[in-house]
This record gives structure tokens, sequence and C-alpha cells, in this order.
């Protein structure tokens, strides 16, 4: 499902925090509308399906419904398509000319892509 630009930092604070309340969300946004409109956006989000409430006390506090892997994976696909014009070997070599990384971690790629290819990815 796609979302708008701050419905995404609005998910993203809540993954970031796991667990957040109006004002926990709210904090977390730079340039943050107001009270009543966050909890609108959050109220919108759990009727799409992407957070779920309880009740604490007087307050409401939401929790995200897709596990963060799957919304990664969600993410990084709309990115590799918007960006890379679907090209995963493009968003690959855009990470590896920007990044230097170290010797662990060229291993855990070398790993990564021996296993893909005896997958026939």
């Amino acid at each position: 499902m796609e979302l708008g630009r701050r419905e995404r930092q609005i998910m993203d604070a809540v993954y970031r925090l796991g667990r957040a309340t109006v004002a926990e969300v709210r904090a977390q946004l730079a340039d943050p509308p107001t009270y009543s409109a966050v909890r609108g956006m959050l109220r919108w989000l759990e009727e799409k399906g992407q957070l779920r409430h309880v009740q604490e006390g007087a307050k409401y506090v939401y929790i995200p419904t897709v596990a963060p892997s799957k919304a990664r994976r969600s993410a990084l696909q709309r990115l590799v398509r918007t960006f890379f014009g679907g090209s995963t070997r493009e968003a690959v070599a855009a990470l590896l000319e920007d990044r230097r990384l170290d010797p662990e971690d060229l291993d855990r790629l070398r790993e990564l892509i021996d296993h893909a290819r005896k997958e026939g990815r």
C-alpha cells in the first residue's frame, strides 16, 4: 500500500519508537502538524490497516500491524522502482559507490551473492 509523505513520516516514527502516543509521534516529526492532525492521521493509518491501538488510561497507544522487515522490503522496493527504474543492480551499485565497506561487510555481501546464485536469483 502506498503511503503519502506525512503518512510515511508518521509510520517511521512509530517504527522507531515501537509503540507511540500522538504526542510521542508528534515529537518525532520535523515541522509537526497540530496534535489533532497527527491524531487524525494515526486514525487514518489504523483504518488502512497499518496501525492498531490499545488504550492505556486516557491515551491511545499506536502499534504497527506490519512487521518492520516487511515494511523495509516494501519501502526498498518502492525506492528501487522510483529512483533506479526497478534495477536492483543499479541500486546496489549506487550504495557501493557511496559507502566505504569494511572487509566484514564485503565478506557478508559475497556470501549473500553466492547464496542468491545457488538459488538461481
